[in-house]
């Protein structure tokens, strides 16, 4: 996929084929980690539980390993993950997600719950949002043992990267306006990592980075048109929570103190965006706290190592709140 350039052949790029019917063809997932696969000398546990049969959506957890003489019962922040790759590509077993869960689970160290939800354009939006907050109800209710012994439902966080970071937005906001009903899990903050929003308008940074090599805006509108109902635009909800803000629910947010981490560089195109969604939400007082980094490219932490070890600081602080 490096080789081709996404402005000249997004398709190609994407390893995708639209057919007749509406959906598409993936190339196949080669660099896909199963549990089996997994370095036994890692520090971190890992297994797959099933979700909903049905729709084929699972979960992978990721168990920092009891240390030796420790609690047999030490309970850990809970972080519920959802991958990114614009709502139709990859999975939560895919490598990048795979190896960046297991690392988040041993520096936080916090139990991490990966979310397999399913994807567009054969389910488009709401499909993932829906998926995603049944994962939710599954954590609540699902009585897993390591759930159940290590992990503190009082301390949970809803992360994304990308797409997924939009999921964990709007997954969040769903959480804020259900909050009346009885519910053991607490959900104390949202990160959203380079997340993924658009709008029919282009923002300074993606005119400036109208040709960049990763994530262009044209790679965007594909990804939308994709993703998206049929028949709406970028301006949807799902989309640009700037023009189609819920001032209701953003109030609600304020007010249970739900305190939310963004993150991102100016080396993606979709930087304008994130910036616009902090200084909205900030100017509604909501507890942001913004982590914006010179440089990069859409998704360089999943990628490189030393961009990385800033946003595991960066995490661990926000999630232990030190």
């Amino acid at each position: 996929m490096a080789s081709i350039d996404p402005n000249i052949d997004p398709y190609g790029y994407l390893g995708i084929t639209q057919n007749s019917d509406g959906s598409i063809t993936r190339r196949p997932e080669f660099l896909a980690t199963c549990t089996a696969d997994s370095d036994p000398k890692s520090p971190v546990l890992i297994k797959d539980i099933p979700i909903n049969q049905q729709n084929n959506t699972w979960a992978r957890l990721y168990l920092p390993a009891p240390e030796s003489g420790a609690a047999p019962a030490t309970k850990r922040p809970l972080l519920v993950y959802y991958h990114g790759g614009g709502f139709i590509l990859c999975s939560a077993a895919s490598s990048i997600f795979h190896a960046f869960c297991s690392r988040l689970a041993a520096e936080i160290p916090a139990l991490v719950v990966s979310v397999e939800y399913r994807l567009a354009p054969e389910h488009r939006l709401p499909a993932a949002y829906d998926d995603s907050a049944e994962a939710l109800d599954w954590i609540r209710t699902a009585g897993d043992e390591w759930l159940t012994d290590y992990a503190d439902f009082s301390n949970c966080f809803l992360m994304g990267t990308s797409a997924g970071g939009n999921i964990a937005y709007h997954v969040g906001l769903r959480e804020c306006v259900d909050v009346d009903q009885p519910k053991p899990l607490k959900i104390q903050g949202l990160i959203l990592h380079q997340p993924f929003f658009g709008g029919v308008e282009r923002t300074p940074s993606e005119i400036r980075l109208a040709g960049d090599k990763v994530l262009p805006p044209l790679l965007s509108d594909i990804m939308w048109d994709l993703s998206l109902p049929v028949g709406v635009d970028q301006d949807h909800e799902y989309s640009n929570p700037i023009r189609a803000v819920r001032l209701d629910v953003v109030e609600k947010v304020k007010d249970q103190g739900l305190r939310l981490l963004v993150t991102g560089c100016d080396g993606d195109p979709l930087v304008d965006r994130q910036i616009e969604l902090v200084k909205m939400l900030k100017d509604k007082g909501v507890d942001v706290v913004d982590q914006f980094s010179d440089g990069g490219f859409h998704g360089c932490e999943i990628f490189d190592d030393s961009k990385a070890i800033v946003l595991y600081a960066a995490l661990k602080k926000f999630v232990l709140n030190s």
